[in-house]
């Protein structure tokens, strides 16, 4: 059991706790698969690695949510363990993720199929080393999700709770997963088409926050969490309200630092988002409001290897266009729509989510 506390929502209690929850299901789901053979260790080993950080923000919404429905401040074990299941469907999108964005760090360590490549370098194997890299990172993500259910459906609550969550969270691992394709396919638009059709283009990369990111990290964590306290279905449309809109300002937040962040803070390279050419709404807005040579010299820059100077460049043509101060009004006024459909909400719940709200959308995260 753990005590949420409203004015700290994501404690180091609470962070800890979930951690140790998900130390305690690896330890015993490793032992399991090394009995297929000593190459397992690989998969545990990075594993552990990857659910060992993190902002742990998806299992702090699903215990808000609880408390949400439940009351009091205490999270029973059981609703702690279904919690932390999120962070194992997080990590396995991580993992998928930096496959398909070709990404080389994750959390300030080299990402899985990097480590993968050295390891399968290192030891002097046959065959391709990044392509064992990539394979091998699939099968880690596969085992993780199916890890995620694991640990979800035998956390510990009743049968009636189990019931009114499952179809939740069916919902966030469809949901993730459609979300994360209608986002390739957002990137193979040009994004140039902006400046044509700039309505169109910001609804389509819009439709990709929804639900790659917002339902996925906000939302349906919550109502999972509530479901296990009971909930009804009007508090689960309430916190539908609350979460949609602060997962937009959750995800533009990303994208900004995504451009602007510090590596140091985000654990991955400055300008990452440009190298890997990522249509996002803080892109489209300044391809839409840039001159026409700074929005083609843009679309020259994005999905490159940049040094230093070209990261500057890019920034400024952002900068100028006006897109980053359109993007910090967007995250200003989708943090407001969230924090206005608290007001149904009980106590200590409202004032826990409320201080969520701060958490998910700060500038150096």
């Amino acid at each position: 059991m753990v005590n949420l506390d409203a004015a700290d929502p994501l404690s180091a209690q609470l962070r800890e706790a979930v951690g140790t929850e998900l130390t305690r299901f690896l330890d015993a789901r490793g032992r399991a698969l090394a009995e297929l053979g000593p190459e397992t260790a690989d998969l545990v080993d990075l594993a552990v690695a990857f659910t060992a950080g993190g902002k742990r923000l998806r299992p702090a919404f699903c215990c808000w949510g609880y408390l949400a429905a439940a009351g009091g401040s205490e999270v029973p074990d059981p609703v702690l363990r279904a919690a932390a299941s999120l962070d194992l469907l997080h990590v396995s999108a991580l993992v998928h993720d930096d496959v398909m964005d070709s990404s080389a760090t994750r959390r300030g360590l080299p990402s899985a199929h990097v480590q993968l490549a050295a390891r399968h370098a290192a030891a002097g194997r046959r065959g391709d080393p990044a392509e064992f890299g990539r394979a091998g990172a699939i099968l880690l993500g596969d085992l993780l999700l199916m890890w995620s259910v694991e640990l979800f459906n035998s956390c510990g609550v009743s049968a009636q709770a189990l019931a009114a969550a499952q179809p939740l969270m069916s919902a966030v691992r469809a949901e993730v997963t459609g979300g994360q394709y209608l986002d390739i396919t957002a990137q193979t638009c040009e994004p140039l088409d902006a400046r044509r059709d700039a309505a169109s283009v910001l609804a389509r990369v819009r439709r990709v926050v929804e639900y790659k990111t917002a339902r996925y990290t906000v939302v349906r964590p919550l109502q999972v969490g509530a479901a296990l306290g009971g909930a009804s279905a009007g508090l689960l449309a309430t916190l539908a309200r609350y979460g949609s809109p602060l997962g937009r300002a959750f995800q533009y937040r990303d994208d900004v630092l995504g451009v602007f962040g510090d590596a140091e803070l985000t654990g991955k390279p400055a300008g990452d988002d440009l190298r890997e050419g990522k249509l996002t709404v803080l892109v489209a807005n300044a391809m839409a409001a840039a001159s026409e040579a700074s929005a083609e010299r843009l679309d020259q820059l994005l999905g490159r290897t940049l040094d230093a100077a070209e990261v500057a460049e890019a920034r400024a043509i952002i900068t100028n266009s006006g897109a980053l101060t359109a993007t910090e009004r967007d995250i200003e006024a989708s943090a407001a729509e969230a924090l206005s459909a608290l007001d149904g909400v009980a106590e200590p719940a409202r004032t826990g989510l409320a201080a969520l709200v701060a958490v998910a959308t700060r500038r150096d995260a």
